[in-house]
């Protein structure tokens, strides 16, 4: 399998509260929204958007993987209002390895409302059924909790961090990372 043949016109995903899309550019007022808080921005690789021009570069980014049929981001929108409210993805994909890592950001104002773990199952079975994935890991900082949490909620386990891994903000940071295999996914959805 190539990235192309799933990423060549990013699908469309839909849970109970959540439809996965792509990004548009009408996206833009409620992606800096979010991406513009400080608090959101705390414990991922990007500084917070300090303007509407920092939001469109990211949207401009994303537009381009979309072009080129690469691994890109979809938008999440919560069906409720209506409203764009963060982004997941597949940081990475290694069809040769049947792997891939996810990330996921998130509205402030949606935190603890079990968003982020809707989404990142979905993202989850999508992997296995359709992108031919063994194996699908993440990533958190160590203070990440919420992250953490996520990750355990969605089936993964915990494997170990990875000392000084990434310098993030001019700061190593030590990274904890969980996976999910297939026969474990497939166990859990036996009834």
């Amino acid at each position: 399998m190539k990235v192309e043949d799933i990423f060549g016109d990013l699908p469309t995903l839909e849970t109970d509260r959540l439809i996965l899309r792509k990004i548009k550019k009408h996206d833009i007022e409620d992606m800096y929204l979010y991406g513009s808080n400080e608090e959101v921005a705390k414990y991922v690789t990007w500084d917070a958007h300090k303007s509407l021009s920092d939001t469109e570069a990211f949207m401009n980014y994303a537009l381009a993987k979309y072009k080129n049929k690469d691994v890109a981001p979809w938008a999440i929108q919560y069906k409720e209002n209506g409203k764009m409210i963060g982004t997941i993805d597949f940081i990475w994909w290694k069809p040769k390895h049947y792997s891939a890592e996810i990330g996921y950001v998130i509205s402030q104002d949606y935190w603890g409302m079990g968003i982020c773990t809707e989404a990142a199952k979905e993202m989850i079975k999508f992997g296995f059924e359709k992108m031919n994935l063994v194996r699908i890991q993440a990533k958190c900082m160590l203070e990440n909790i919420g992250s953490e949490k996520v990750m355990e909620k969605i089936g993964m386990v915990y494997e170990g961090t990875l000392r000084k891994e990434m310098v993030i903000k001019q700061q190593h940071q030590d990274l904890k990372v969980y996976s999910i295999l297939l026969e474990e996914f497939e166990d859990r959805r036996q009834p």
